[in-house]
């Protein structure tokens, strides 16, 4: 991860402006496929902007010649760069040169806040530093303090400036935090070739790996002692032997809540590691509604950016790689068809449909010719087996069992793959984590085989397809035990764990109007905040909010949750609250 351009202060208002424009332009043929013109014309203005502005701020600031410049500041498997970074001794200063043409201020605004938030989370020299995000519009009016600084975060409230008046907003930004920037100097090449470990959401991953990047990597500094990284190698290792040898394979793999099963699961079908040597690319399996809905049309949306394929044939594209469970078993089952996937991954394995709960909802779906042909009726493990049972050559099945969830009337549980497994498909190799094996908090005690007894199937213990650290939140490993502690009623508990999470923001109110304001402020850039609300809990209408299944069917899932912050539509405005069945994709 580096700059196209980087230099001190002083180097760079030395260096002819036409030299700076060549090395970007240099840089830029090596990292995109194409150099649109009105980028050129960008940087011709930020270069003469930053020229004069600086020139300003160095006759005032002694020290500010050997402050750090860097341009075009690559983020890395986020495709996108920050126009200019500014090293001000100890102060970071995110600068971002917006158009008229660009979208409106408010949009630049949280662009640029979430830019520094990210470089705050997720960028390792940059830890512990105080970040100034400053949008530079031409349609600006003159530059005015904001009235509100937000003192307790490290992260300073967004500075609004045009060409003329940016050296304004710099001093104001040096002056409020003075301390950090008449401080020591920070090294450019170091904070230039800083380590960068984001933690993407599940629609951000799919994103990379449709894009035939890797999320094996993935970890970041609170979660750097586990990653994804062994587990990921396991399932590759599953999948050459199962081809190589001729085999069958089953793969458990278990984790805490949070831990990245499901990341886990889309880089076993997608990763180029897993594609290599003409392996077909596996398919995501969910029964997961709301999962398959947002992300398939994330990953339609950010295909069609990417490609000259239309928005319907990129959503065509994408229905190969993640399905819904249930119509992939009522695709196969009962028929000599085969799926040409040779790697399945089913997600939330635990709660695969059991016989009964199969009749009841095939039954209700199906035409009367179906409703013949429906004699025997098996669970969905024991669909699932006999499908990639029939491949010809090899298979592998990626099970991916979670906790934390009481399992639903007519879901089997894992010991219902055990049982088929042990009765009808003991030729099968299994590959599972202990936890699978033993029970344990991360499958809510539950065991593959109720006695404990493989009978003639061959298992392997793997401790690494275990996932022990929850990634989902980064900053907050003790807010699940607050949030127990309050539900349970040991509130000096929850005080005592509150103070161990201090930078996760928690509020506890019995006011919606309450919560809707926090939640404004709290959510800063481009990340979401939303309302979820119990399925059963009809007395708040009298709030202006409605669960009912038939409101909720109205609703359209890949809006609330894919829209940008401003659009009416978004999960950001708190108009319509989800309920646990909706927002189950979170």
């Amino acid at each position: 991860m580096s700059a196209f351009f980087s230099s001190t202060v002083h180097k760079f208002l030395a260096t002819d402006s036409s030299q700076i424009l060549g090395e970007l332009n240099l840089h830029a043929r090596n990292s995109v496929s194409s150099l649109r013109v009105s980028t050129v014309i960008s940087w011709e203005r930020t270069i003469s902007v930053l020229k004069t502005t600086l020139t300003q701020i160095a006759t005032e600031f002694s020290s500010a010649g050997n402050w750090g410049l860097l341009l075009e500041y690559e983020i890395p498997r986020r495709d996108r760069r920050i126009d200019v970074v500014l090293l001000a001794g100890s102060l970071v200063i995110v600068l971002e040169f917006k158009t008229g043409d660009s979208g409106d201020e408010a949009t630049a605004r949280r662009q640029a806040e979430h830019y520094a938030l990210e470089l705050r989370d997720f960028h390792r020299e940059s830890r512990g530093l105080f970040l100034v995000p400053v949008v530079i519009s031409r349609g600006a009016s003159e530059f005015v303090p904001p009235s509100v600084d937000p003192s307790d975060d490290l992260v300073r409230a967004v500075l609004v400036a045009n060409d003329e008046s940016l050296a304004k907003a710099i001093r104001h930004a040096v002056a409020k935090n003075l301390r950090a920037s008449s401080g020591k100097q920070f090294d450019l090449n170091l904070w230039n070739r800083s380590a960068y470990q984001p933690i993407p959401n599940i629609v951000e991953a799919a994103q990379i790996l449709f894009a035939k990047q890797s999320v094996r990597e993935l970890s970041h500094a609170h979660t750097d002692t586990y990653n994804l990284t062994k587990t990921t190698d396991l399932l590759v290792a599953a999948v050459e032997r199962a081809q190589r040898e001729r085999r069958k394979i089953i793969c458990f793999v278990t984790g805490v809540p949070g831990a990245g099963k499901t990341l886990a699961g889309l880089n076993a079908v997608h990763s180029p590691e897993l594609m290599r040597d003409n392996r077909p690319a596996g398919c995501f399996l969910s029964g997961n509604v709301p999962l398959v809905k947002v992300i398939t049309e994330a990953l339609a949306v950010d295909n069609h950016a990417r490609s000259d394929d239309s928005l319907e044939e990129s959503r065509r594209r994408i229905r190969t790689f993640i399905q819904s469970v249930h119509s992939f078993l009522k695709e196969y089952r009962g028929s000599d068809k085969l799926p040409p996937e040779g790697v399945i991954v089913f997600d939330e394995a635990q709660r695969a449909w059991d016989a009964v709960k199969v009749r009841k909802e095939f039954l209700q779906r199906a035409t009367a010719a179906e409703r013949d042909a429906l004699t025997t009726v098996n669970s969905e493990p024991a669909m699932m087996l006999g499908i990639m049972d029939r491949l010809l050559d090899w298979g592998v099945i990626i099970a991916l069992v979670g906790g934390g969830q009481e399992i639903h009337d007519g879901e089997a549980g894992i010991a219902e793959w055990g049982r088929v497994l042990r009765e009808h498909y003991s030729h099968w190799h299994i590959i599972a984590s202990p936890e699978a094996l033993n029970g344990g908090a991360s499958v809510a005690g539950s065991r593959l085989f109720h006695d404990g007894q493989s009978g003639n199937a061959a298992v392997t213990l793997e401790t690494h397809l275990h996932l022990p650290v929850s990634i989902r939140s980064f900053r907050a490993e003790a807010v699940a035990a607050w949030v127990n502690a309050v539900v349970t009623g040991q509130p000096e508990q929850a005080a005592t764990i509150a103070r161990q999470c201090s930078q996760f923001p928690i509020m506890l109110t019995r006011s919606l109007e309450h919560s809707r304001a926090w939640l404004r402020r709290s959510t800063r850039g481009l990340r979401r905040c939303g309302l979820l609300a119990s399925s059963g809990a009809l007395r708040l209408r009298a709030h202006g909010l409605e669960v009912s299944s038939g409101f909720r069917g109205g609703i359209s899932l890949e809006d609330w949750f894919l829209a940008s912050p401003g659009d009416i539509r978004s999960s950001n405005v708190l108009e319509v609250a989800l309920t646990e069945f909706g927002s189950s994709c979170t």
